[in-house]
């Protein structure tokens, strides 16, 4: 079973001192009993929103435990010496590549059962805070949504002690980090960066050499006097069946990203050649678009990945050249 990791969040607001400011001779409203809840069910249903709060800025003067529990959650409290704890359940949120490009967030269900030097540093009592000017790092500690289960399946949300500073007690930090956690569930929270964002693609993109050819047939592009230029990215889009033949045809982001050095010298080959456009009215169902990675300068070049397999290219000025591709340049413009 895999070590959990990074179970409490880190955020670095600086790397300098700065003293808390309060004079405090011993502890701060020091919490009751947590209440006590009959059945657990999952955090779904118990705590949907664990891990999208703002973090609680440092210095505090109580455990900044997240909050995001339903209406009826039972309050945050010490943990009841009649309560026997066996296991931890942590509800938060990750973020991770989503299939196809893109980052998405993903909701979490962690359980460990091997909790006794969690427990232990949970009954720790508050740290006092020494009188006069004393110096509290600038990081903020987001602990994660934490609730404690007997063998009944009720539960409990612990309190955690905290240290000088107001953060949760080296204790506890070490005793999260070191659970043994096992994922129980994990859902769809929200895109964080969709796959046309992390391409630098739109997602949606007119067939140019479709348009261009049904509205008038262009000339041959202007032959390229050397296979360079400057970086180019690639991306690429589906056209629906009901689009594909229409008079402005959009086609769907599929993939993209910037074009491999390796493999632009051959596209730039490719599509400065002088070969004959075939005579065809087939429709592409995918096209791939390229243009300048810095998004200045240069012409904008479309390109039939099936169908016809024609290439379009704009130069800046507004020129407008037809040519023909193939096969081999189709595969240079596979997904990079």
């Amino acid at each position: 079973m895999p070590k959990g990791r990074n179970v409490l969040v880190v955020a670095l607001l600086g790397v300098a001192l700065s003293g808390c400011g309060e004079t405090v001779d011993g502890p701060v409203d020091e919490p009751g009993p947590a209440g006590i809840a009959e059945s657990w069910t999952s955090c779904a249903e118990e705590a949907p929103q664990a891990g999208a709060e703002l973090p609680v800025p440092p210095g505090a003067t109580s455990s900044p435990m997240p909050a995001a529990s339903t209406p009826n959650a039972p309050e945050i409290g010490r943990i009841d010496p009649a309560f026997t704890p066996v296991t931890a359940v942590l509800c938060g949120r990750e973020i991770r590549p989503r299939p196809g490009g893109g980052q998405e967030q993903v909701a979490t269900e962690r359980h460990a059962d091997e909790i006794d030097a969690l427990v232990e540093a949970l009954r720790l009592p508050d740290q006092r805070r020494p009188k006069g000017e004393f110096a509290c790092t600038l990081d903020m500690i987001i602990p994660p949504w934490l609730a404690l289960l007997d063998d009944r399946g009720r539960w409990l949300r612990p309190y955690l002690p905290t240290d000088a500073c107001g953060k949760p007690r080296v204790e506890v930090r070490t005793a999260l980090d070191g659970l043994r956690l096992t994922n129980v569930d994990t859902r769809p929270a929200g895109s964080v960066e969709s796959p046309e964002a992390a391409a630098g693609c739109a997602q949606h993109w007119a067939d140019m050499v479709w348009v261009e050819t049904t509205n008038g047939r262009p000339g041959p592009p202007a032959p390229l006097t050397a296979p360079t230029g400057g970086p180019l990215r690639l991306c690429v889009y589906q056209v629906p069946p009901s689009e594909q033949g229409g008079g402005k045809p959009a086609g769907d982001f599929r993939y993209g990203g910037p074009l491999p050095r390796e493999r632009q010298a051959g596209v730039l080959r490719a599509l400065g050649n002088r070969r004959a456009v075939v005579d065809c009215v087939t429709p592409a169902s995918r096209f791939a678009v390229l243009r300048q990675l810095d998004g200045t300068g240069g012409p904008d070049r479309y390109v039939e990945l099936d169908g016809c397999r024609r290439f379009l290219v704009v130069s800046p000025d507004g020129g407008v050249g037809l040519g023909q591709g193939d096969s081999v340049l189709a595969g240079l413009l596979g997904p990079v």
